[in-house]
């Protein structure tokens, strides 16, 4: 009996666990310029983002202890509502989805750039992997960010992987092509996305 109950209780526990609250915005309107970004994540919390696109919701685990400083970047612009109405620029079927430049053109930014955060074991080895898009220099990270459509192993150890994709992948792969079969119609959009602290 006494195990019976130690089950229960570790049961209750965990239903407990997997509460999430909403961040609050820390802006009303989409601001797209900084110089930097401020601290932003609580310490010894689990953080996950929402995307809500025209095609669907997507829900991203997000890996606040493996890669501290993109993942604060992330949620510090998401709070501002950066990416509000930001188009999915480059997605590429069965290789990525990218978006997170206001601008639309893969050149843009928040004003700021950041180094890479490499953690051995981790990489792109399949789908639903989120990474930080960069140019050729190591220290450009900025806002743009992909989710993987398929296994990309030779982005890893090259790119940052921040998160991965826990609910919403057929959404993802739904995202319009902007390159081959398909490509060439309206671009999808993201329309908000909404931080989550689990409790």
């Amino acid at each position: 009996m006494p195990y019976l109950l130690l089950l229960l209780a570790f049961f209750l526990s965990a239903c407990k666990g997997e509460a999430m609250r909403p961040v609050p915005y820390l802006s009303e309107t989409p601001v797209r310029s900084f110089k930097a970004p401020e601290p932003v994540l609580e310490p010894g919390k689990d953080y996950f983002a929402r995307l809500k696109t025209t095609k669907g919701e997507v829900l991203l685990d997000l890996l606040e202890k493996e890669a501290p400083n993109t993942v604060n970047s992330f949620v510090f612009l998401a709070l501002h509502r950066y990416f509000d109405g930001v188009v999915w620029h480059r997605v590429i079927p069965g290789f990525v989805a990218q978006t997170g430049d206001p601008t639309g053109t893969g050149r843009g930014g928040p004003g700021y750039t950041f180094g890479l955060e490499i953690v051995p074991g981790l990489g792109f080895d399949r789908e639903g992997v989120v990474g930080m898009a960069r140019t050729q220099d190591p220290n450009s990270n900025g806002s743009q960010f992909f989710i993987t459509l398929g296994p990309a192993p030779h982005l890893t150890g090259a790119y940052t992987v921040f998160g991965r994709v826990v609910e919403g992948m057929e959404v993802v792969k739904r995202l319009a092509p902007t390159e081959g079969p398909g490509a060439g119609g309206e671009r999808d959009r993201i329309l908000s996305v909404e931080i989550l602290v689990k409790e």
